[in-house]
Formats: C-alpha cells, sequence, structure tokens
C-alpha cells in the first residue's frame, strides 16, 4: 500500500490524540532512508499535534506518520499492533501493517477494498475530510523554524494538468518501486461521493488516467 497505510496512521491518530497537544520530534521518529518523503523536522521541534496530522498528508511524511505512532502508543511497533486492531474492526479482512508510513515490508500489505473501506469510514469524520482535502497547509513557526506552506502537487488538482480531474477531493497517494504508484481517491459532485483505488500503477499518470476511469464509471452507474 505504501503511503496509502497513513489513511489509517491518520485515522487513529484522530481517534485517539489530542488535537491542541504539542509534541516534540525524537530522534527515534527520524526518517534516514534514501528518497522518503519527510517534512523535515528536525530532532527537538515542537510542533501542535493538529499540525503534525496535516503536515503528514500533505507532505506524506514518513517522520510525522512515525511521531504519530510514537504519541500514541510510545513506539511504532505499538502502533501497528493498534492499526490491525482497528483493520479488523472496519472489516479489513485481508489487510497487515507492520509500520506507519508504509515503507515497503514484507508483512505489510492490504487490498484495494480494504483501503477503500478504511478510506470511507475516514470520510464519515470531518476532521478526517478537511485533512485529506487539503491542498496545502500553512505550517506555523516552531521552536527551531520559521512559518512554511507545505502543498501537495499532485496533477489531478492542478486544473492547468492534462491529469486535472475537477471533482477529485483527496484521499491519499503513494510510491514504493514495490507498490508502484498507488492512489486512494474520492470524488465529490452532485450525484454524490465516490472512492476509487489503484494499486501498483506502473507510472503517476498512469495512475491518474486510471483514477479518472473508475470515477467516470462510477458516475454513470449512478444515473
Amino acid at each position: 500500500p505504501a503511503s496509502t497505510t497513513k489513511i489509517m496512521t491518520t485515522l487513529l491518530g484522530i481517534m485517539m490524540g489530542d488535537m491542541s497537544q504539542t509534541v516534540t520530534m525524537t530522534e527515534t521518529a527520524m526518517v534516514y532512508e534514501e528518497g522518503a518523503a519527510s517534512i523535515d523536522l528536525e530532532v527537538g521541534e515542537t510542533i501542535n499535534f493538529a499540525d503534525l496530522l496535516f503536515a503528514t498528508m500533505v507532505r506524506s511524511g514518513n517522520d510525522g506518520a512515525n511521531l504519530i505512532a510514537e504519541v500514541i502508543a510510545g513506539d511504532t511497533y505499538r502502533f501497528a499492533e493498534l492499526m490491525n486492531n482497528a483493520a479488523a474492526m472496519y472489516g479489513c479482512t485481508n489487510t497487515h501493517f507492520a509500520n506507519p508510513s508504509g515503507l515497503h515490508d514484507e508483512n505489510h500489505y492490504t487490498t484495494a477494498y480494504d483501503l477503500a473501506v478504511l478510506a470511507r469510514a475516514g470520510l464519515t469524520d470531518p476532521v478526517f475530510c478537511r485533512i485529506v482535502t487539503a491542498l496545502s497547509y500553512p505550517m506555523p513557526e516552531t521552536n527551531m523554524r520559521e512559518a512554511r506552506e507545505l502543498k501537495c502537487t499532485h496533477e489531478i488538482f492542478d486544473p492547468e494538468s492534462e491529469y486535472y480531474i475537477p471533482y477529485a477531493a483527496g484521499v491519499k497517494s503513494g510510491y514504493t518501486s514495490a507498490a508502484g504508484f498507488c492512489y486512494v481517491g474520492a470524488a465529490q459532485t452532485k450525484q454524490g461521493t465516490l472512492i476509487a483505488v489503484v494499486l501498483h500503477a506502473p507510472t503517476r499518470n498512469r495512475a491518474w488516467l486510471d483514477m479518472d476511469k473508475l470515477f467516470r464509471y462510477g458516475y454513470a452507474a449512478m444515473d
């Protein structure tokens, strides 16, 4: 599932975290894997928990996901247990999480259906909806850096792009060399809200094209 994993991480953060809490970046939550996504927090940097959730989803930060896990459960291993318990509660029968970020692991797997189930559960929560539909987020000043703007650069949200989907409304992308390009997406029109999932696309643009086809198919079926 790559970083679509962060759907579950964010769900648990909302369910079990204190949005007003101030949290501190730790050495164990830092990300050192080459090419891994990050929100560039420094060890000792303090951040509001709600800001952490937004930043983690907008920039797909693995460091943010790790810190969410530590705040909620103490470490990523115990948090993975919570993720699996929650997956079972939601009825995800073909899912097993090994970490909060989506880094490749043979014991970290799911299905398109299960990811759609998790997205549907999240979209019933107004806080989750605000987080996963944010295309940018103004990160406030911290004890170690000035305020900055975090942005999502997905082409499906860019009106100037050939891959633009005007009714797209979040939710989460992901990529690893093993997973390919993944996207759990929502669409909203007067007809209603749809959820579609693309996994293991060979290219990012192919994922966008397939997502658009799925949405068009879904809305045509609703006519």
